[in-house]
């Protein structure tokens, strides 16, 4: 790689994550002081190497020019479908949460539909790119539909209804800044508000129905199905405007009140512990985060690029609303976690990877001029 395209490093965008991961260290370490000191260095620890792999990911994905990934879009494609697949496999894919969706490496478990988040991004845009234009027809659209929709039910199939609607949500976005006909886009929401009966008594599980009954009123059944998102509220809204403070004993995250507290619930853990100023400062970073990727796609040199930064945009854009959102009650439970914050290590080095490539692209969005 060229040292002058050093040069066009987004170094805010980058100063920008590493305070996010630093302000997640803190907050997993305050969710699992319960365990005891050693452990919760422990869940750190292993957060730290998965952000140190992630750094190194980065490093190697900027010296690659992103075109070439584009070279390989066909294999980079059925790579992540066989990992899709290979988790359904039992005695491969390991139980987690009621769903199929990690793999046990032995040192450290990975989830394939994680890293096909990027894969699929990258083959997407591709794919739009190159058609351009031809996106007004039901013909037009059999291609990416397929294209999109076989990861999607891949992963319906573990069953991870929380990932299948981030795809979905990258999906939609990707098509509608390529200029999909605007009537499909009408098409599809009025299908989906038709259809909700069949996908109610047919496609749903019963535990996802039972998070929308929750979603649309918690204390139905607050020691059951509500008791996550009540005493979610209850931690969010006792920290009031300064929080509780850090180290505390006395709070709901070190009581354990709080459910999956240094993954899914992170978001509380911080409004507890440091109140408003806290949880407002996490929202501003995010709210600028995701204004910067914006801004980055505008920018880019050419229209693969620009997709493959519009497709991370929707990614986290729709993990960012959904996790804090369930948090407060806003949105229902699905089990998405908080970028660069939440406790995780496929989820971090995912989302590391996903800023080496908005890097990748910002870097070379102008001629080397010796």
């Amino acid at each position: 790689m060229d040292k002058k395209l050093l040069k066009n490093l987004d170094i805010s965008l980058l100063l920008n994550v590493v305070l996010l991961v630093v302000i997640g260290f803190i907050s997993i370490y305050a969710a699992t002081q319960s365990f005891g000191t050693e452990k919760s260095f422990s869940f750190v620890l292993t957060q730290a190497v998965a952000f140190v792999l992630g750094i190194i990911a980065i490093g190697v994905i900027i010296s690659i020019d992103y075109h070439q990934f584009g070279l390989y879009w066909k294999i980079i494609y059925a790579i992540c479908i066989l990992m899709l697949i290979a988790v359904l496999i039992p005695g491969v894919g390991k139980v987690n949460k009621g769903a199929r969706g990690w793999i046990d490496l032995g040192i450290v478990e990975m989830q394939p539909a994680e890293l096909a988040k990027i894969g699929i991004i990258i083959t997407f845009a591709k794919l739009l790119d190159s058609r351009q234009g031809n996106l007004n027809t039901l013909k037009d659209l059999t291609v990416p539909l397929l294209h999109i929709g076989i990861p999607i039910i891949l992963i319906m199939l573990q069953p991870d209804l929380g990932n299948a609607l981030v795809f979905m949500v990258i999906a939609g976005g990707m098509l509608f800044v390529a200029g999909i006909n605007m009537k499909f886009i009408w098409g599809s929401i009025v299908a989906l508000v038709v259809s909700f009966p069949i996908l109610w008594n047919f496609v749903l599980l019963n535990h996802q129905k039972n998070r929308l009954i929750t979603f649309i009123n918690p204390y139905n059944d607050p020691l059951g199905e509500g008791y996550h998102v009540i005493q979610s509220m209850l931690a969010v809204g006792s920290g009031q405007i300064t929080g509780k403070g850090l180290f505390q004993e006395d709070t709901m995250t070190n009581l354990n009140y709080l459910p999956e507290q240094w993954t899914d619930f992170i978001f509380s853990v911080i409004a507890e512990l440091t109140g408003f100023i806290g949880a407002a400062f996490v929202v501003i970073l995010f709210a600028f985060f995701l204004h910067r990727l914006l801004y980055l796609s505008r920018i880019a040199k050419d229209d693969f690029g620009s997709l493959i930064i519009i497709g991370i945009f929707f990614m986290y854009l729709f993990q960012v609303v959904e996790n804090i959102g369930m948090t407060i009650g806003l949105m229902p439970i699905t089990g998405i976690t908080l970028p660069f914050i939440s406790y995780g290590g496929s989820s971090l080095l995912t989302n590391m990877i996903a800023v080496g490539l908005v890097l990748n692209i910002t870097m070379r969005r102008h001629k080397i001029k010796f």
